[in-house]
């Protein structure tokens, strides 16, 4: 009978076996106390591998252990990662964060450090709020699946570390033990879109650990926050309590150091029908077009829905420029009166600039060019025209937003009490967007025979028009 030993054992750097990836990992864990990890740990854990007189390699690669061959080539596909499964999935409306995760480490299909090399100098990556968020939304939109040990097409590990290293853009994967050396510390109430709140518990990094980003308050009293998160089954985005479910005191705030559009929401975009805190600067004409693939497409695209251009879309805009963003921006243009080379359908800086600003005429239905003209046109076609210019211009759907304030909401909120629907207001209607606001508009559009996405509460140009007109 073969007698096993005991080896004390050090993982290569590079090698994706699931004895190197595990040790890597209890490596990362073992961090000193300074950078984290536990005091009792630190340079206490050494690893014990069996191997067997017969001397089994621990670094093969073949299909016997599970190795994965586009480990060497780096390939750009969502891969599957070696190593123990993490177990079944929890319910997707599971509160609890059963989030374990990998340590530090580069992008998937990149180079480690050399011997010697030590910890890379920290990398700040210039970005604005609204790329931050457009990045968080494109995994929500992909529901890329909770993994620590697999990795996106982008090359960031699929836990919620890596989903806030991607949607800051880091230049590597970063761990709840490491993400704050990348944030300066704010209070809860200085929390903006592109924030993130973090735990991170050095008795057992595994155990609640967790990480979320801030997309903006749901109500007037700061009780709830819309959530970015990564965690099983798949990404999501959901309201949920500050600053989560379970261990709540011992989330921290921080903000991004590389930061380039922090203006404490009174900057750029501040009052405007942008996102909250959002750049009103015009990306350049490489970000559209074929071909163009980025959070500013995605933000294009919502804008132009917003204005009316729903109809364009056979599903929700996306990072992905097609047919649909240039026909609705074609619209959005001849709206203005444009033609020719101003409506291309191409957004140059003054479509953009109507567009964050909430500026000019919002596209109208099918149909109203023909009605206007006096040639006709259906019932429904004339009487949305007639409505339309009764009531005044739809100032587009991001003032009316968790968190937002501005005249708009307390000139919804009073026309809504008007009507007769405003018996979800404690108090008068004002300026704060509010889950009141939100109950009520669902009650007016309700109330024109609106189910579904037609009713969710939020006043798009149709809800607007009905409203006032």
């Amino acid at each position: 009978m073969t007698v096993p030993v005991f080896e004390e054992y050090e993982p290569a750097p590079d090698c994706p076996c699931p004895g190197c990836a595990e040790r890597r990992r209890d490596l990362a864990r073992g961090l000193s106390v300074r950078a984290g990890g536990h005091p009792t740990a630190h340079g206490a854990r050494r690893a014990l591998v069996l191997v067997t007189a017969a001397g089994v390699a621990l670094g093969a690669t073949g299909a016997g252990v599970g190795g994965d061959p586009a480990w060497a080539a780096g390939a750009s596909r969502p891969v599957v990662g070696v190593g123990t499964a993490v177990g079944r999935a929890d319910p997707y409306d599971n509160p609890e964060p059963q989030s374990p995760q990998g340590g530090s480490a580069p992008l998937y299909g990149r180079p480690l450090p050399g011997p010697g090399a030590g910890r890379p100098t920290i990398e700040l990556r210039p970005t604005t709020r609204a790329e931050i968020i457009g990045r968080a939304m494109l995994w929500v939109d992909a529901k890329v699946s909770y993994s620590m040990e697999k990795f996106w097409s982008d090359g960031y590990r699929q836990d919620c570390s890596g989903y806030v290293s991607m949607a800051w853009n880091l230049a590597g994967n970063e761990w709840t033990g490491s993400l704050d050396q990348y944030g300066v510390r704010i209070e809860r109430e200085e929390l903006q879109p592109g924030d993130m709140l973090l735990f991170h518990n050095p008795a057992d990094p595994n155990k609640g650990s967790h990480v979320t980003l801030f997309g903006g308050w749901t109500d007037s009293t700061h009780t709830y926050y819309t959530a970015y998160e990564q965690t099983k089954p798949y990404t999501r985005t959901q309201a949920t309590p500050m600053a989560y479910w379970n261990n709540s005191s011992r989330y921290v705030a921080y903000r991004y150091r590389g930061l380039t559009d922090d203006s404490g929401g009174k900057g750029p975009g501040a009052g405007t029908g942008t996102e909250a805190g959002a750049s009103t600067a015009y990306p350049g004409a490489a970000s559209f077009g074929p071909g163009a693939h980025n959070a500013h497409v995605t933000r294009l695209g919502r804008m132009l829905v917003e204005r009316g251009g729903e109809r364009f879309y056979a599903r929700g805009p996306g990072p992905s420029w097609g047919e649909s963003d240039r026909l609705a921006t074609q619209a959005f243009q001849h709206a203005q009166g444009w033609r020719g080379a101003e409506a291309d359908g191409l957004p140059g800086p003054e479509t953009w600039r109507y567009l964050v600003n909430g500026l000019g005429r919002n596209i109208p239905g099918p149909g109203a060019a023909r009605g206007a003209g006096g040639h006709g046109g259906t019932p429904r076609a004339i009487g949305a025209q007639a409505a339309s210019r009764s009531a005044p211009v739809f100032p587009g759907g991001g003032f009316f937003r968790p968190g937002r304030s501005s005249a708009y909401v307390s000139q919804l909120g009073r026309q809504l009490v008007r009507k007769g629907f405003g018996r979800h207001y404690a108090s008068g209607p004002g300026p704060v967007w509010t889950e009141a606001d939100r109950r009520n508009v669902e009650a007016f559009q309700r109330a024109q025979g609106w189910r579904g996405a037609e009713a969710d509460g939020y006043p798009g140009p149709q809800t607007w028009q009905r409203l006032f007109a």
